[in-house]
């Protein structure tokens, strides 16, 4: 595998975007990484950050598209899968719940052939990750039960954002989803290709709904019927 690519959906994410891809661009990673962003139609200013990040690259390594309406997480990180031009995918939320110094990391055991796919799991190390809502953390624990019930897995977080993916495995799955359904979805789908996932533990650092956080209760049910929806479908 030669080339990482780093997905970035974003949604009304300008006080926390340029901050973000900046931590992105200082880190060193053991192959090199483009970075597409896909600027879900916001109202603030990030398409502009995104641009402006893009021109101030020097090294083309970012990639900005947009949205012609507010479409969703799912649909952005697939539009962003049609341009990647990377052997390996992961998706990077806008903000800073999750830190891209754990990539390389969580890297190294795809790239020495030691796993399929890689999760960065919030709860391997134990108890409910600082700043994540206690009913979000129930609901995360519920899902990931769940999928594990479903589909014979043994994970800890399904929901995670950081999972490492070869780029052909994930365009293999025929993902339609186009919301937070997103992950649910390629779980399933890797479970049912009898994919190995590989968990390990990553930092987390939560924000609140006033903070920006999208996910609502209401994606809580659809996860439930993606999970359902793929077990009994053939």
């Amino acid at each position: 595998m030669k080339k990482l690519s780093i997905i970035i959906p974003a949604y009304n994410e300008a006080p926390t975007l340029q901050k973000l891809v900046e931590n992105i661009l200082k880190v060193s990673f053991p192959i090199p990484y483009e970075i597409v962003l896909v600027d879900d139609h916001s109202r603030d200013r990030t398409y502009e950050i995104a641009r402006l990040l893009d021109q101030q690259d020097t090294m083309g390594r970012i990639t900005v598209l947009r949205n012609d309406v507010n479409r969703g997480k799912g649909y952005s990180i697939l539009r962003g899968l049609e341009k990647a031009q990377g052997d390996v995918i992961v998706v990077q939320d806008a903000d800073f719940e999750y830190d891209p110094a754990e990539l390389p990391g969580l890297l190294v055991p795809l790239l020495e052939g030691k796993a399929e796919v890689v999760y960065g799991s919030r709860f391997l190390g134990g108890g409910r990750p600082r700043g994540m809502a206690f009913a979000n953390y129930l609901a995360n624990c519920f899902l990931t039960g769940l999928t594990n019930l479903l589909f014979g897995t043994h994970l800890t977080d399904m929901e995670t954002c950081y999972k490492i993916i070869p780029a052909g495995l994930m365009r293999s799955l025929q993902l339609i989803a186009r919301r937070f359904d997103f992950e649910p979805e390629i779980t399933a789908k890797l479970a049912k290709k009898n994919v190995r996932i590989t968990e390990f533990p990553i930092r987390y650092s939560g924000r609140t709904a006033s903070e920006g956080k999208k996910i609502k209760a209401r994606d809580f049910f659809m996860a439930l019927l993606v999970l359902f929806f793929n077990r009994v479908r053939s």
